[in-house]
């Protein structure tokens, strides 16, 4: 791990490594590299970077972030079921609390970003998507994580079993509304379904 697989990272996303006018510059030279860290943890959802860097005062540190094992995005989708917009309910162990949220997941390797969705869909609620509408992409914390997430509207017929081995244990269909009066509420604080039901309004499909 460390030196070796920072490098290949590198080389394989160079992207993610861009150094910007007066921005914290990333260092590149294998010391600073491996004082740093480099690569210090990766599984199957996530690879944990130490990077050296410059900051904008000249002055020199490391820098913590996060980012998708695969270059593909995640997904987000709100189900549109009869106009009306479907929520599950979905033990998260980070929170240690039930949240309502849309279905999302990972970025999955060899899938673009709709038929991402639609496999969540799938999975999450067992439904068919009928029409997928993107709308657009989100970086969930610029502070953490240098990953971006693809966001969908999806119009489905019908709702399937859910996917109870992962957490989730009920679901509710209501109109625009009343979701939006969860997230007044505080009911709702999923950033992601926030996100999300925020540009469905602004792309005209809460009516």
């Amino acid at each position: 791990m460390g030196v070796e697989r920072y490098e290949r990272l590198r080389a394989e996303r160079p992207g993610l490594f861009a150094n910007q006018p007066g921005g914290i510059e990333i260092l590149t030279e294998p010391e600073a590299v491996s004082a740093a860290g480099g690569v210090l943890y990766e599984d199957r959802y996530v690879v944990l970077l130490r990077d050296p860097v410059r900051f904008p005062d000249g002055s020199t540190g490391t820098y913590i972030r996060s980012i998708s094992p695969t270059p593909e995005q995640g997904c987000v989708v709100l189900p549109l079921l009869d106009g009306q917009v479907v929520l599950v309910e979905h033990f998260r162990h980070s929170t240690r609390s039930w949240q309502w949220e849309v279905p999302r997941g990972f970025g999955t390797a060899g899938l673009e970003p709709r038929a991402n969705a639609a496999k969540e869909l799938r999975e999450e609620i067992g439904a068919v998507a009928l029409e997928i509408v993107p709308l657009g992409e989100l970086h969930p914390d610029t502070g953490v994580t240098a990953d971006r997430v693809s966001l969908f509207a999806a119009r489905i017929e019908a709702l399937g079993p859910l996917e109870t081995a992962e957490g989730i244990r009920s679901s509710v269909t209501m109109p625009f509304a009343e979701v939006e009066a969860m997230v007044a509420d505080g009911r709702i604080t999923d950033a992601f379904t926030i996100a999300v039901l925020m540009r469905a309004r602004l792309a005209g499909l809460t009516a």
